[in-house]
């Protein structure tokens, strides 16, 4: 593809390292970030702009990646005839308004566990002791961003999710204005995504299984994602079911981007948890490990609707995100104290499957940046799990960076999670 122009828009600075691999594919890049407090982020690595509106007649390409508002911004941009991957008003709603994201699945035939919209917690309490059982706890708006308030309960009576419920009225009632009870049902969880072109769904599939809890095991509090595994095929059950049930009123939005489905699946049937209408993080860089194509021609072929299949590497993708305190956490003094400006070093100069997030590039050095501690993400691919696995650890003790922290265990629950989805028979290609 001959050079092109693309512009990245970002809120929080999560799609640095998409705009610098574009970079290096010999075209240019200009990188807006909205919040202040991050836009150190890919500084040294991408060009940066203070206003991206006034960039757009620059760009051969526009590319969003959030939601939060920027699906309207990147609607009202593609209909000035402007070549843009991004959501919609639609979209933003479907991941930013759960539970119109769990009617809007009910619409389209699919299967959805029980649930009850609050607004205030003395309801929710009153909810659960009339019904006891087994519930989660999911915040809406931007309140879902803060993954600690997200409560997976264990009690049969719910007495769990009480006390949580009580926790959150005593000092989290400012930040969460609205959230979910929903009924819990165990089983294997299991995502289902694919690219959209505006027109129709770009094959192959993605199959990702995501890793949140912050320790091995999945133990301690839940994390934007600690590291995810995936592999890349043909339709399947899961994704007939869901995600192409949605085919036509995403065409009806001329929705260009990614969109995931993650899924809890047992012997009884498949049902849907929430939606990803954007990017994944760190989904996307993990992604762009299997693609082989240069994502810059991926991302021109999606945004102008030419791009309708791609090839991707046999096997399996693994991701593991290098972080530092006090993450998952938000806590100003101790990033200052321990990570902000933490030297970033590599033992060999051997950058293979290492991947940015909030980082930046002083005079050749390699630094932390942004604020919430979420560093690299490191990526291995293999014929099978345990080749990807044992790439991507490798590639990890290159690394050196005080005080970094990182699971040991991504990949390892795929062996009993894949038996039973394959018993259950939702990974059959149809």
């Amino acid at each position: 593809m001959e050079k092109k122009n693309f512009l990245f828009v970002s809120y929080d600075g999560y799609i640095g390292d998409i705009a610098w691999q574009v970079i290096k594919e010999g075209h240019e890049a200009r990188y807006y970030i909205q919040d202040e407090e991050n836009q150190d982020i890919a500084d040294g690595f991408v060009p940066k702009v203070d206003n991206w509106q006034e960039n757009t007649d620059w760009a051969d390409v526009v590319v969003f990646d959030d939601v939060l508002g920027h699906g309207k911004q990147a609607q009202r941009l593609r209909e000035t005839g402007r070549l843009v991957v991004g959501g919609t008003e639609y979209s933003d709603m479907l991941e930013d308004d759960r539970s119109f994201g769990q009617e809007e699945l009910k619409k389209a035939g699919i299967n959805i566990l029980p649930y009850k919209e609050f607004h205030n917690f003395d309801g929710a309490i009153e909810y659960i002791k009339e019904r006891p059982g087994k519930y989660v706890i999911k915040p809406s708006g931007e309140a879902q961003n803060i993954k600690r308030m997200l409560f997976v309960g264990e009690e049969e009576d719910g007495k769990d999710v009480i006390e949580v419920l009580e926790a959150y009225k005593k000092v989290d009632s400012d930040n969460i204005q609205v959230f979910q009870i929903q009924k819990r049902v165990t089983g294997v969880e299991v995502a289902v995504g694919a690219f959209f072109n505006g027109k129709e769904f770009v094959y192959p599939i993605n199959v990702n299984f995501e890793h949140k809890k912050l320790f091995p095991g999945q133990i301690g509090p839940s994390t934007g994602e600690m590291g995810t595994t995936m592999y890349w095929g043909g339709p399947n059950r899961i994704f007939n079911q869901t995600l192409l049930k949605l085919r036509e009123g995403l065409c009806r939005e001329n929705y260009v981007g990614y969109i995931d489905i993650n899924c809890i699946v047992n012997s009884n049937g498949i049902y849907p948890l929430e939606f990803t209408a954007r990017f994944g993080y760190p989904t996307i860089f993990i992604q762009q490990e299997g693609i082989n194509m240069p994502i810059s021609d991926f991302l021109f072929g999606l945004a102008s609707g030419t791009l309708k299949e791609f090839k991707v590497k046999k096997g399996f993708q693994v991701g593991i995100r290098i972080v530092v305190p006090p993450y998952p956490f938000n806590d100003e003094d101790t990033f200052e104290r321990y990570s902000n400006n933490a030297t970033i070093l590599f033992k060999k100069p051997n950058y293979d499957g290492i991947h940015i997030e909030d980082v930046k590039n002083v005079d050749g050095q390699w630094l932390v940046a942004g604020t919430s501690g979420v560093v690299l993400v490191v990526v291995g691919a293999g014929q099978t799990m345990k080749q990807a696995q044992a790439q991507a650890y490798n590639r990890v003790k290159n690394i050196i960076i005080p005080n970094m922290y990182y699971r040991t265990d991504i990949g390892d629950r795929w062996f009993e999670d894949s038996d039973k989805l394959h018993t259950w028979g939702y990974l059959r290609e149809i």
